[in-house]
């Protein structure tokens, strides 16, 4: 009782945002910390302005409060501004306290959640789940990322479609995936770019090992430089050699494919990125003590997406 008395006291203090971890941070807290708007948007504006209000339009710290309607006022350049302008929370009719949830749920299932399982959870519409999961995952996306480098594992899985004995390959959507042992993984959905491509963009040439099966895809992709690192393992006599193999790589395509079948259960073409690009924010922050902040902090920082372009068809998208 006293430690409970004491940590209440702490936080207090502190504040939540200081003191609180990802392994603490369970849905109970989450809601007694961020379970109304105000409360959200004090985090909001301590997360975009940690060393106090700036205008967003000259960067002045000269700022007045309009406190009847929880704004703010630059005495520099008069433009009037909230804790929310300029983010992708700005003209949402969902509230901050939603959003957070929203992001806790995306953060915390290791498999994903669908749009229909986020809408019974929020008690919103369908469309509405939708798009926020949609704009969630676009926050997710990592834009500058190093090249892997050390032992790194590649291999290839199909996703999409029904298990039919007549179904071609080439109506299933191809996934190289890409993992350093020990290290990050990318798994990237191989329409708009050939294997020679990602494996260019996502491996830097200070790698030690490269393995894969023994596809003839792999030794055509490689440059002259990672062929002489190169060693293979052929599934068809064993999954493992020693150290050689890439069982690394197919545990994350498990994960996903578990993501596919048994949360998403369909996956469009179109979509099928953003999911990725989910999977794969989660699992390289799968040991980061504060997922669930910076999480947020992407989402203060990243553009709006727009319900028309995720709707838009693909040439219209592009």
């Amino acid at each position: 009782m006293l430690y409970g008395l004491f940590r209440g006291h702490v936080l207090r203090m502190l504040g939540f945002a200081e003191v609180f971890m990802s392994h603490e941070l369970d849905l109970c807290s989450l809601i007694e910390s961020f379970g109304s708007e105000e409360k959200c948007r004090a985090y909001v504006k301590k997360l975009r302005w940690p060393k106090g209000i700036a205008c967003p339009a000259c960067k002045s710290e000269k700022i007045s409060r309009i406190i009847k309607r929880n704004q703010f006022d630059c005495d520099a350049c008069r433009y009037q501004f909230s804790a929310t302008a300029g983010t992708i929370f700005h003209d949402t009719h969902l509230p901050l306290w939603k959003w957070f949830l929203a992001t806790y749920l995306l953060c915390e299932s290791r498999k994903g959640m669908s749009a229909n399982q986020m809408k019974r959870q929020l008690a919103v519409s369908y469309k509405t789940a939708w798009y926020l999961c949609h704009r969630i995952r676009a926050a997710m996306l990592e834009t500058a990322q190093d090249k892997l480098g050390g032992t790194v594992e590649i291999d290839e899985t199909y996703v999409g479609g029904k298990k039919r004995r007549w179904r071609p390959r080439s109506e299933k959507s191809v996934v190289i995936g890409i993992r350093q042992r020990n290290g990050d993984l990318r798994m990237i959905h191989a329409k708009s770019a050939t294997v020679k491509q990602i494996i260019d963009a996502n491996v830097g040439g200070h790698v030690e090992v490269i393995m894969t099966d023994e596809s003839a895809i792999y030794p055509w992709a490689l440059d002259e430089l990672k062929k002489g690192v190169h060693k293979t393992i052929d599934h068809s006599r064993e999954y493992a050699h020693g150290d050689i193999h890439t069982n690394t790589v197919e545990s994350a395509f498990s994960l996903l494919k578990r993501g596919i079948v048994g949360t998403w259960h369909k996956v469009s073409a179109k979509h099928l990125p953003a999911y990725l690009d989910e999977m794969c924010f989660r699992f390289n922050n799968r040991k980061n003590l504060y997922l669930f902040r910076n999480t947020i902090l992407k989402l203060i920082g990243s553009p709006n997406l727009e319900y028309k372009h995720l709707t838009a068809k693909l040439e219209d998208a592009a």
